[in-house]
């Protein structure tokens, strides 16, 4: 067999060379050389010009409308709050990226998976981390059935495709990325080319085979997949662990699905046996709610397809600091930012001597701007020290110039509110039903100096 040919590409500017150096010779950045495979001659003439007669053979072009789809194409994990999240379940063909925290508990779940789809298609765990007798010892310890869990220990990844060859595998588990090694490179396993190539070629065997394959990464400091980014791009879906240090509850959030919505949740409970998926989790979030306390807000976000109810705290207080602390955390701190100086221009509240913090409870990270209106009103309830009423949620997105804006699924978020027996909304007035909802009173407000004028009169 021929030596591969290999080379130094910038990550910047592309610019090849036979050798690595610190800095790139053309654009002079640092360490952004990485080792890549370079095609003969013959191989590249051949991809460059495949739709030529004497290169491949013809590929026949399909009209959409005479390609048949197979409703039942996707299987079910067996775990609905991660069926949610994958868009209704697994595709095959499909090559998912999972990302956390370590010990948050990725590996647990994809065993959890494996055991409830082993016993109906073939499945194989590819470990690269941990030792046969690790993995027996965890599954033992969740009370999993062992018999049908095929695992086996490798890190190369032409080894790996062999191995997927013989087995035939219907799901495959690759845990992780970063241990798995091209025998065709000389960098170290984890480093971006190896990471990245790989990766490429577990994708290409995935698609040609018609099998689902779920790929574990590491994340760095700040809780990115670690790695290249072209990693994301590479695969159909990427999924990422979040939660609080300490806290037993677990939230899986799709970042990208090409099968499903993005930004889906799913949320989870670490227990002895594992990973338990939480049905009702607007109630897990506001079961520590006081009955009455200033500065507590509760508003409906939406993550994904489902409506959720998190309660956003704020606390107003005097500052003895020439600048004054603004600390967010589970929003943009610049959208803090811009709604203080929206409250003090339209609204009438002077907070530039005050430290202000804003935290969504349970760990939640909210996005989206409907979340302005339940922060503005508890800011002014700290900062007043007038509880707004438990039996009272909101929502909203508020404008430079004072006015409310409408969010989506305006009528869908009054309903969930509705079904944990809340009894007012303070919402845009453009969100406001067309038919009144029972049991419900629907405030509708314009600009924020009239909702803050509403909550004032109680």
């Amino acid at each position: 067999m021929a030596k591969v040919k290999t080379a130094f590409q910038c990550n910047d500017c592309g610019t090849q060379v036979n050798k690595w150096a610190g800095q790139c010779p053309d654009c002079k950045a640092w360490n952004t050389l990485t080792e890549i495979t370079l095609e003969s001659s013959s191989a590249s003439i051949k991809n460059r010009y495949s739709g030529f007669t004497g290169f491949a053979d013809k590929v026949e072009v399909t009209d959409l409308a005479s390609v048949k789809l197979d409703d039942n194409i996707r299987l079910l994990t067996g775990i609905g709050e991660l069926d949610r999240v994958l868009g209704g379940g697994v595709v095959p063909g499909s090559v998912t990226l999972i990302g956390g925290d370590p010990g948050i508990g990725k590996s647990t779940l994809l065993l959890q998976v494996l055991s409830g789809l082993a016993q109906r298609v073939p499945s194989l765990y590819i470990t690269g981390e941990e030792s046969l007798q690790q993995v027996s010892m965890r599954a033992k310890r969740l009370a999993l059935p062992a018999k049908d869990l095929r695992c086996v220990t490798e890190t190369c990844v032409e080894k790996i495709i062999d191995i997927a060859e013989r087995e035939k595998p219907g799901f495959m588990v690759i845990d992780s990325i970063q241990t798995v090694f091209s025998e065709q490179l000389q960098s170290a396993p984890g480093a971006v080319a190896q990471v990245r190539e790989s990766a490429a070629r577990l994708v290409r065997y995935a698609k040609s085979r018609g099998v689902a394959m779920v790929l574990v990464g590491h994340v760095t400091k700040d809780g990115s997949l670690a790695g290249p980014r072209v990693l994301e791009h590479m695969v159909d879906a990427v999924l990422y662990f979040e939660s609080d240090s300490g806290s037993r509850y677990r939230v899986i959030r799709a970042i990208k699905n090409r099968f499903g919505a993005v930004n889906e949740l799913g949320v989870f409970a670490m227990t002895e046996l594992g990973l338990r998926e939480v049905s009702n989790p607007s109630a897990l979030f506001l079961s520590g709610q006081p009955e009455e306390t200033s500065g507590s807000a509760v508003m409906v976000t939406r993550e994904g397809t489902r409506p959720l109810l998190v309660e956003v705290q704020a606390l107003v207080d005097s500052s003895r600091l020439a600048n004054p602390r603004r600390v967010a955390v589970g929003v943009d701190g610049n959208r803090l930012a811009m709604l203080l100086a929206v409250l003090h221009r339209h609204a009438g509240l002077s907070l530039g001597d005050q430290d202000v913090f804003i935290n969504v409870v349970g760990g939640m990270r909210i996005s989206e701007t409907a979340s302005d209106l339940p922060m503005a009103l508890a800011l002014y309830s700290s900062l007043s020290d007038r509880p707004l009423g438990k039996r009272m949620i909101s929502f909203g997105e508020v404008g430079l110039s004072g006015e409310i804006r409408p969010v989506y699924n305006g009528e869908e978020r009054l309903k969930e509110a509705l079904t944990h027996g809340y009894e007012s909304a303070l919402i845009p007035r453009a969100n406001a039903p067309k038919k009144p909802i029972k049991g419900l009173k629907i405030i509708p407000v314009g600009n924020i100096s009239e909702a803050m004028r509403l909550v004032r009169e109680g």
